[in-house]
């Protein structure tokens, strides 16, 4: 009977390959989660407060970075943004009342989510415009008139024949 020698010690390279796939994987995960820029010394001690805290900072935006939340920058406005929050939080407003004073005070850039107004519909609606436009210019080309490559071509002139004949190696005498 033949006996079979385990190779301990020795790894298959196709599970490591897999392994060193998943931990690429897992890494790239990591990578693609917000980077949160609070600080330990801007948490407040009441836990209702500071996710009261960390939702408004997610809706207001770093007037530097300009496409971060106050909440995902490292930027020195943002972290006075981010204190101001919870100052006017612990101060007792509510959370529309913060924002109204965020908003007062840098206008109202610093909304993430700019409420609709007359000023701002063209915002909110040019994605809706954009995709209805794009869709009747495609439904009216789909609907249009024939290509000119499916219209009847006219026929070849006897030198425009002579020629394609001698461009294709054929012999008049085959016909």
């Amino acid at each position: 009977m033949e006996r079979r020698h385990d190779r301990i010690g020795r790894a298959n390279p196709t599970y490591a390959y897999a392994a060193a796939g998943l931990l690429l994987a897992f890494l790239f995960a990591l990578a693609a989660l917000p980077a949160h820029a609070v600080q330990p010394d801007e948490i407040l001690k009441d836990p209702a407060l500071e996710a009261r805290a960390r939702k408004l900072s997610q809706e207001l935006r770093c007037l530097v970075c300009q496409n971060q939340s106050i909440d995902d920058s490292n930027a020195e406005l943002a972290r006075d943004l981010r204190v101001l929050v919870r100052e006017r939080l612990g101060a007792g407003d509510s959370d529309t009342a913060v924002l109204a004073f965020v908003e007062t005070r840098y206008g109202e850039f610093v909304l993430l989510r700019p409420r609709l107004r007359w000023h701002t519909v063209l915002l909110w609606l040019a994605p809706l415009v954009l995709l209805l436009g794009s869709a009747a210019f495609l439904w009216r080309r789909s609907r249009g008139p024939a290509p000119l490559a499916a219209a009847e071509a006219a026929p070849l002139s006897p030198a425009e024949q002579e020629r394609l004949d001698a461009l294709l190696g054929r012999d008049e005498r085959r016909h």
